[in-house]
């Protein structure tokens, strides 16, 4: 009996062991892997993480832009005040500042007071006349972005930018709807004054004319007359009346900056075409009972690139900006805009066409507009690369190429420095008044 009891007795023994062996941990511990499991838990933590995450710190921004003239009631500079402050609302680091009506021997002092005082960081010099001179301080102040519009001069610094917009292409749009629309077939611009910026803008509006003008089988005549300067009110006045009285035009344009052409179109009853900016929706003059069609610049399209490079810490920014309807900005409000386009009261693209205008245009020119326009928004087709440059004989004093000479067959991609500083010469079909 105890033989047996015992016999029991060990084998429970034995059996208890064998149990607590199988529980304990192995000799040696299995490595912890390398990577985090791949399916996360169900459950959150029970406790918080002792330390936030760290998070770069935002680079302020202060753009500060110097305007040539004063901002009320000019389509230019307004336009440009306009794209400040879009960018500041959208972005909550950046601050606009600004000073206006700045002449080229303000410009530097005028940039150094705002990077001393105001934290500028990018300082835009909004005409090449009071711009240039900002690159002769790039060098001091090597930290900041200084940025100027192109007349016709590309120099550049590596903290030195100098932008345009593409608004040639509106500008052909433009010309579309004034072929189309014209009944006398004269039509009128009152220009500033013979400049790389004024003729490449007029062959835009020129070539859209003579497009509307080939395909409706029309004798259209588009008529120059230069005030001598930008902004002339009495000149551009004394002249938008001269066509319309003398000339016959019935469609008036301008490349000035005065609202004297407007108000000319107005009186006599005539149509006039805006430039710059939506005159009708952001201004108020006029509406679209003598504003056929306008187009607006949105400059924050260019400023948002410098904006962002100087935030990334970019030292060697692009140089040269100029972008067209294909290159969009989204305002704080989620609207898509871009760089340039049709617009009139509010509206924009073939809506942007005056409601009285319209059914004076053509169904086949509105949607030539429509479909030119998307095909520029989409980057696959360009006004001055599909037409061929003819001079016509006229343009910069002593510099422009003889009547008749071929420049840029049709077909060939005009580079960018043709277009911002070579294009001197007027369009064959240009008829440039004295």
């Amino acid at each position: 009996m105890i033989t047996r009891r015992l016999f029991v007795f060990v084998a429970m023994v034995l059996i208890a062991s064998m149990l607590l062996t199988s529980c304990a941990p192995a000799a040696t511990p299995t490595a912890a892997p390398t990577t985090a499991p791949t399916v996360a838990p169900t459950t959150a933590p029970t406790t918080a993480p002792t330390e936030a995450p760290t998070v770069a710190p935002v680079k302020p921004v202060v753009l500060a832009i110097e305007h040539f003239s004063v901002i009320a009631g000019t389509t230019w500079s307004g336009a440009q005040d306009r794209a400040g402050k879009r960018i500041a609302a959208k972005y909550p680091n950046v601050t606009y500042i600004f000073r206006e009506n700045v002449a080229p021997d303000q410009s530097v002092p005028f940039a150094e007071e705002m990077i001393a005082n105001n934290g500028a960081n990018i300082v835009v010099g909004n005409a090449e006349f009071m711009g240039l001179p900002l690159a002769d301080i790039a060098a001091t102040y090597p930290d900041v972005y200084f940025a100027s519009v192109i007349a016709s001069d590309l120099s550049t610094k590596q903290n030195f930018i100098r932008f345009f917009p593409k608004q040639y292409q509106a500008l052909y749009l433009e010309g579309l709807i004034a072929g189309a629309l014209t009944k006398t077939g004269k039509i009128g611009i009152v220009s500033a004054f013979p400049c790389v910026q004024v003729i490449r803008r007029t062959a835009g509006f020129i070539l859209g004319v003579q497009d509307a003008a080939a395909l409706l089988k029309k004798d259209v005549t588009v008529y120059v007359k230069y005030a001598g300067n930008w902004y002339l009110p009495a000149d551009e006045q004394s002249i938008a009346e001269t066509l319309v009285d003398t000339y016959k035009v019935d469609i008036l344009t301008q490349q000035t900056d005065s609202g004297s052409a407007l108000d000319v179109a107005k009186a006599k009853g005539v149509w006039f075409v805006g430039k710059d900016m939506d005159i009708v929706g952001e201004y108020g003059w006029s509406d679209t009972n003598t504003v056929a069609v306008s187009f607006d610049t949105r400059w924050e399209v260019i400023y948002e690139k410098m904006v962002l490079d100087y935030m990334a810490g970019n030292k060697n920014p692009d140089t040269i900006l100029f972008p067209g309807m294909e290159t969009t900005m989204t305002l704080a409000d989620g609207t898509v805009e871009p760089t340039v386009d049709l617009m009139n009261a509010g509206k924009v693209g073939i809506d942007a066409i005056s409601p009285k205008a319209l059914p004076d245009i053509p169904d086949s020119i509105v949607q030539l507009v429509k479909q030119r326009r998307e095909q520029m928004m989409a980057g696959s087709w360009d006004p001055f690369t599909e037409h061929e440059f003819v001079s016509n004989g006229t343009g910069m004093e002593g510099l422009f190429p003889a009547a008749g000479t071929v420049v840029k067959a049709a077909g060939v991609v005009p580079t960018v420095e043709f277009l911002l500083s070579k294009f001197n010469f007027d369009l064959k079909g240009t008829t440039i008044l004295q």
